[in-house]
């Protein structure tokens, strides 16, 4: 794998990976969006009730490897789950990045974190 890999790719070695391991069984809906969840958690966790300079020292530090365990463990799952449910990642961020540049107008959001309802 190299940084050109892309998205089907992916999927093919993740395939292997559990076809290699008669996985496919465990990989229904519900058992992946569990997966999806567990992982963004832990994810989740090294961060929680950090400030600014706790968190730079984890990105800057030791737990970075961690931090990326976590982010790849995310990733196989979501990439797992489009993979077992046939979406089409590509195709559907596309979609839903149209759907929010209506929803979050540059003039309107720019600089903003404020939920789309709430934009004035």
């Amino acid at each position: 794998m190299d940084n050109c890999t892309n998205i089907e790719e992916l999927k093919q070695i993740i395939s292997k990976f559990c076809d290699d391991r008669d996985w496919t069984k465990f990989h229904n809906p519900k058992d992946l969006a569990i997966g999806i969840s567990t992982e963004a958690g832990e994810l989740l966790d090294l961060f929680r009730f950090k400030n600014e300079e706790q968190m730079n020292k984890i990105m800057n530090g030791e737990k970075r490897l961690q931090v990326a365990d976590e982010v790849a463990d995310v990733l196989y799952f979501i990439l797992r789950f489009a993979q077992m449910n046939n979406i089409d990642l590509t195709t559907e961020l596309k979609r839903k990045i149209e759907i929010n540049e209506l929803k979050y107008p540059i003039d309107k959001a720019k600089g903003c974190s404020d939920k789309y309802k709430d934009l004035k």
